[in-house]
Parts: C-alpha cells; sequence; structure tokens
C-alpha cells in the first residue's frame, strides 16, 4: 500500500477497552512510518491491555490518558486541544462501552469529550465478544452512528476471538483500516467528508488476470495484478455499497479483500459463467479484469514437449469470448457498465482506441489507461487515464494513486445514477 495520500496529516488514534487494542501498537506504527503525525489517546480500560508508554514511543508523542484531561498547566482544556489537532481521528477498537458514550452523547472521560468536540471525520472500528456484538442495545447504537455523516464505519470481520469463540467481532484488517483512513482524505481535499453516498447499490467488479491452460506445465495469462479492481471494490464497500467480487488468480494482499463477497475463478469461460449468475442481481458492473485474449481449444493434460509445442499451440489456438460485450448485450433496464481498456500510444490514440471500445463493447464508461508509460499501470500502486462517456465525455485521470481514481470513477458512477 502506497501511503502518499496520508503524508503529514495529523491523525488521532485513541484506544479503547477491546482485547484488539494489542494491534494499536503496529497501526501507529505503521502510520508513523508513512509520514503521518500520530497522537494518542487511550481509555483505562484499554491502558490495562497495551502500554501507554509504547504508544508514546511509536509516535514519538505523548499518550494522552483520562487523567491528563484537566491538567493545570493545559492553555486550552485538553479535550478541546486535541480535537481541534487532528485532522481525522480513528477509534481502533472501538469498543461497546465507548460506542454507548458517543452515541448517547456522554462525555465521561477524555476520548468521551475529543469525539463530541471533535468536527473532523472520525473512523471507528469496532470489536468484542460476538454475543456482545450481536446484542440488541449495541446494535441499534451501531445503526444510529451509521447515520452520522461524519463518522466511518467499519464493522468486525468473521474469525477466531480471544474468548475462543468463532464468529463476527474481530477487528477488520489494518489494510482496511488504511484504505478507509487514505479514502477519508481524498475526500477531505474537498473539504467534505467521506460518505454513504453509494448505499442501496450493489456493485458487481471484475479483476486480476484469467488462467488459459497449454497443457500440464505451461499456460497463458498477463501480467495484471487485480489491484485496480480490488481497490474500486473495497472503495465502493466504503461508501455504502454491497459488493460482488469475481477475481482471476491476483496478487494483492488476501487482506485486501476482506469484508467483500468474493468468487475466485482461474479461466475465461468461469469469469464468464460466475458473471453472468450475478448479473441480474447489480446496478453497477465494473469489468476490470484484464482477460487474457486467446486459449487453446484443446488443452493437453500432459506435457507437450519443446519440439512440438510451437506446432501445437499455433494449430489449437482461439480468441476467448470477449466478455464486456457478452455482458452488455444483457444490460437490463438501470444497469451502468464501466469497462477498461489497457492501450499503448500517445494521448490522442488511447482516447481514440478507448472511444471506439466504449462504443463496440457497449459500455456507458471506459476507462483506457496507458501501460507503456513508467510506474503505473499492470502491477503498480499508481496509474492515470481517460474516463470516456456519453456525449463525446472525455476526463483526464490524471497520475495519481489506484485507490484516489477509484474514487473519481465511483464519483462519475454516483453522477450517472443520480
Amino acid at each position: 500500500m502506497n501511503f502518499s495520500t496520508l503524508s503529514r496529516k495529523k491523525i488521532l488514534v485513541a484506544i479503547t477497552g477491546s482485547i484488539a487494542a494489542v494491534k494499536a501498537p503496529i497501526l501507529v506504527s505503521r502510520l508513523v512510518k508513512a509520514g503521518v503525525e500520530v497522537k494518542c489517546v487511550i481509555t483505562q480500560s484499554a491502558a490495562k491491555l497495551v502500554s501507554p508508554l509504547s504508544l508514546s514511543t511509536l509516535s514519538r508523542n505523548k499518550c494522552y490518558q483520562d487523567k491528563d484531561q484537566w491538567d493545570d498547566s493545559q492553555a486550552k482544556p485538553l479535550h478541546i486541544a486535541l480535537a481541534e489537532w487532528a485532522e481525522l481521528i480513528i477509534v481502533a477498537p472501538m469498543s461497546a462501552t465507548s460506542l454507548s458514550k458517543f452515541t448517547s452523547g456522554n462525555a465521561d472521560g477524555l476520548l468521551a469529550s475529543i469525539l463530541l468536540a471533535s468536527q473532523s471525520q472520525i473512523l471507528i472500528a469496532a470489536a468484542m465478544n460476538t454475543s456482545m456484538w450481536e446484542n440488541q442495545a449495541v446494535k441499534k447504537n451501531w445503526n444510529y452512528v451509521k447515520t452520522i455523516d461524519q463518522v466511518i464505519t467499519l464493522e468486525p470481520s468473521e474469525g477466531l476471538l480471544a474468548c475462543d469463540r468463532f464468529g463476527d467481532g474481530k477487528m477488520v484488517n489494518l489494510d482496511i483500516i488504511e484504505l478507509a483512513l487514505e479514502s477519508a482524505f481524498i475526500y477531505n481535499t474537498e473539504n467534505k467528508f467521506l460518505n454513504k453516498d453509494l448505499q442501496g447499490l450493489r456493485f458487481l467488479v471484475s479483476a486480476g488476470p484469467t488462467v488459459e491452460d497449454l497443457d500440464a506445465a505451461r499456460q497463458l495469462t498477463n501480467r495484471s495484478s487485480g489491484r485496480m479492481g480490488v481497490l474500486i471494490a473495497q472503495a465502493a464497500k466504503l461508501r455504502g455499497a454491497e459488493v460482488d467480487l469475481v477475481h482471476g488468480p491476483i496478487s494483492v494482499q488476501k487482506d485486501l479483500l476482506e469484508g467483500l463477497n468474493t468468487y475466485q475463478v482461474r479461466s475465461s469461460t468461469e469469469m464468464g459463467a460466475k458473471i453472468d449468475e450475478l448479473q441480474p442481481s447489480a446496478q453497477v458492473i465494473v469489468m476490470a479484469a484484464a482477460v487474457s485474449d486467446f486459449k487453446k481449444k484443446n488443452p493437453s493434460d500432459q506435457k507437450i514437449s519443446k519440439e512440438f509445442f510451437l506446432k501445437s499451440i499455433f494449430n489449437d489456438l482461439e480468441l476467448t469470448s470477449d466478455l464486456i460485450k457478452n455482458q452488455t448485450r444483457k444490460k437490463l433496464e438501470n444497469q451502468i457498465f464501466l469497462g477498461f481498456a489497457a492501450e499503448t500510444g500517445s494521448d490522442n490514440e488511447i482516447i481514440k482506441k478507448g472511444e471506439k471500445k466504449r462504443v463496440l463493447k457497449g459500455c456507458d464508461l471506459l476507462m483506457a489507461n496507458p501501460i507503456d508509460r513508467a510506474g503505473q499501470g499492470f502491477d503498480k500502486n499508481f496509474n492515470s487515464g481517460f474516463l470516456l462517456g456519453p456525449r463525446k465525455m472525455v476526463k483526464n485521470l490524471s497520475f495519481s494513486t489506484k485507490l484516489a481514481i477509484s474514487h473519481q470513477l465511483l464519483d462519475e458512477i454516483r453522477n450517472l445514477k443520480s
């Protein structure tokens, strides 16, 4: 993950009394290494699980506790000073107790006071025992906090908990937290909060390469890592969408798939079949996968000797199905299709080829991105290109992180749906 969006930002990391508090030092360390200025505040119960001294050492700043709130050396009340200092506050983990205080307007304690005084974006990552998470009172508080524009909510995931129970309650992994932080600051540049503007929409996203077997030892594929499609899927989920992700053999961290409905496939035929199955329930279809162009009609289950391999290949290759074109033929009313085209050449050449493909494939939107420019494209953290749309729309997506470009693409989809 590239953290250029977070560099030199001021983030207040708050830790509350959940066993997931033990992960807080790792988060603080990662943020500091990314160039973030970090300050920490810890509740009394969390201080029994993780050392305030370790957080001070890792953050290079004092770790604040309840006992510091009314220090007479403070020129301004500490909870006001910290609330005004922070560009963003993250509560990770958020316990049931701290959640209850926040949703009821209870200012008992330093953190509770900071959250009520803050006018910045607040990111909360819940973590608790499964029975506590499923309790009606906790659910009521959680559902309420999700309605607050200022707050980004990350629900716990399923896993083995400290109480030896397997179920919902595990704090989301740090990669997802960092994606949410970066997304928040992408929007902060425009002085607005990241909100649930895609709530009620179901996305179907394809990502990564496909693989076509040639024989028992060889295969046809491409250099796509799947990062662009995965980040679009996660960005859409952060903005409230339900997301189905169909992916080939991607090479991104497994943690980046957390929270998505994932379907792993291998070949273009398998990907097409799964998309066929899921398309009728989606309002937005994003075809970001780099599907192999060719396949062998009759792949061998034995290894073909070198002497006969080339002859075998050229006599038995055929084009794979055009998945985007196949799916747009089945387009339902009010469905939006976003396609991708990896191209080479000058800007004008890329725009021309991209628009031709957009019309030919029947896409509402198509991103044509160059893959012959340094530092971007396949298997890179950055990208650029041109978003093409109806009425000869051409929008330049300048060189940026793939996550930032994902949000720009989602903005255009939202505009078409509104």
